[in-house]
């Protein structure tokens, strides 16, 4: 039997009747939403749910989108993203659209079930490696991306995922970004790799954490790299500071909680006069400069980010399933604390 949480007449959104593309509560919801749709495309696939028995189209029909594609592994042939294409239907109720995307590739997370887990969870450990990048997944993934902007010639493609998927649309972000073409994101619940210091509750031991961390690295970094080479990624983390992702996050939810920390330290360093040292220490990790030591080429983590708008679920979470869920991002009733950094 499917779940209550497959079905969007029990689960969806249903209040967002009318979707006003100015309102960033609106997006969000219809981000996430789209982001369901390609979990319930799988679980249609793996439970062979075709035609009225299908539970997904109606994630993405209600808010007048289509699929254009779906993204198959071709490992394991799971579907684990889609593209959409919104096709609004004029009527007198219609609210402007010049604020919608045209485009949206959303990429799902794992799923738990014995049809697509294997493949899902050696994925993750990829992603705990810092080797995403190498995954075929993540290559079939960042090629859609590319031919969708290629073929619209325009940036109103939005990207879109949840855990793993976010990890995924965030690396095909910064891909593009480095290109100068950003694109819109909307990531829930992204893993942050590290140790989980949030969690901490005493807060000058969490800060004292945090400075030692920051030292360490940026003396790392001054001892492992040459001033050209620091130099050379500090221009590159600049130029991606442009890139603005949407991030939402939940303190209950130790993979993505790290980045409250994360973006707050930051201003904190800059608060006490350390900015410098920090500008260092945020481009960097202690692991990827001891590989670089070594004389291994290693990719940035992927969770050093310069920019976003980080978005807070305050809502207290009965337990780490409901805080890492999808679903907690389209109630209507959600208290949220939204604030923008900026790398300067």
């Amino acid at each position: 039997m499917p779940s209550e949480r497959e079905n969007f007449n029990l689960s969806g959104p249903l209040h967002l009747t009318t979707v006003d593309w100015k309102n960033t509560h609106h997006q969000r919801s219809v981000a996430a939403s789209l982001v369901q749709g390609v979990y319930i495309l799988e679980r249609d696939r793996q439970e062979k749910r075709q035609g009225s028995q299908a539970l997904a189209p109606p994630w993405w029909e209600f808010f007048q989108f289509q699929i254009v594609r779906q993204l198959v592994d071709d490992a394991d042939s799971c579907i684990f993203g889609a593209i959409y294409k919104f096709t609004p239907q004029a009527s007198p109720s219609t609210l402007s659209t010049n604020e919608s995307p045209h485009y949206v590739i959303a990429f799902r997370g794992t799923i738990r079930k014995p049809h697509s887990v294997s493949q899902d969870l050696k994925l993750d450990l990829q992603l705990l490696q810092n080797g995403l990048h190498r995954t075929s997944r993540f290559e079939i993934a960042m090629q859609a991306v590319r031919n969708m902007v290629a073929a619209t010639q325009e940036n109103n493609i939005w990207l879109a995922g949840h855990s793993l998927g976010s990890a995924m649309a965030m690396l095909a972000g910064k891909n593009m970004a480095k290109m100068g073409i950003f694109l819109e994101a909307f990531l829930f619940n992204p893993p942050y790799v590290s140790a989980p210091i949030e969690r901490i509750k005493d807060k000058k031991v969490k800060q004292g954490i945090r400075i030692a961390s920051s030292l360490i690295t940026a003396g790392l970094a001054v001892a492992v790299k040459g001033t050209h080479q620091r130099n050379r990624f500090e221009d590159q983390f600049v130029a991606l500071s442009t890139w603005v992702p949407s991030l939402f996050v939940n303190p209950a939810d130790h993979i993505c909680s790290e980045y409250i920390g994360y973006f707050k330290h930051r201003k904190k360093m800059k608060d006490i006069g350390a900015g410098g040292i920090e500008r260092l220490a945020t481009q960097n990790s202690i692991h990827g400069l001891f590989m670089t030591a070594m004389g291994k080429e290693s990719e940035p983590p992927l969770h050093l980010i310069p920019s976003a708008v980080l978005t807070i679920n305050s809502i207290p979470s009965p337990d780490f399933k409901h805080a890492h869920g999808i679903h907690q991002w389209w109630g209507p009733e959600l208290y949220l604390k939204s604030k923008l950094y900026k790398y300067s």
